[in-house]
């Protein structure tokens, strides 16, 4: 199973840290970085298949795609804000990691206010104030 793979690198590379950190935390972080960066290109290839199917399923649907894109937005930036954050945060610099959270946050409202217009929209359409 793929699991044991990434459970496995990600062993590896918390033993080479934890040798490494104390003599040279720059190598040390750098084998975090390069580990982040490869557990997300090996998990890649799985969330495209998981688009494919819920742009899919949004088309059988009868979604529009603008709703569909946006959503997908939205869950890309939680977890792109979220890695980011967690690799600054492993740095030791917890407040750049809360600023990375906020601007995600801040993206994120960005992205769903047409949608709650559409939704607020569609509410007076059906009751008529």
């Amino acid at each position: 199973m793929e699991i044991f793979e990434v459970v496995s690198m990600g062993m590896v590379a918390s033993v080479l840290y934890l040798i490494i950190k104390d003599k040279q935390p720059a190598i040390a972080y750098f084998i975090v970085i390069l580990t982040v960066i490869s557990l997300f290109l090996y998990v890649i290839q799985y969330v495209r298949e998981v688009l494919h199917l819920i742009t899919y399923l949004g088309d059988m649907a009868n979604i529009h795609s603008v709703y569909i894109k946006t959503i997908l937005q939205i869950i890309g930036i939680s977890y792109v804000a979220e890695i980011g954050a967690n690799i600054v945060r492993d740095a030791g610099l917890e407040s750049v990691a809360l600023k990375i959270e906020l601007v995600g946050k801040v993206f994120i409202l960005i992205l769903a206010v047409p949608i709650f217009r559409s939704l607020v929209e569609t509410i007076i359409g059906i009751f008529p104030m």
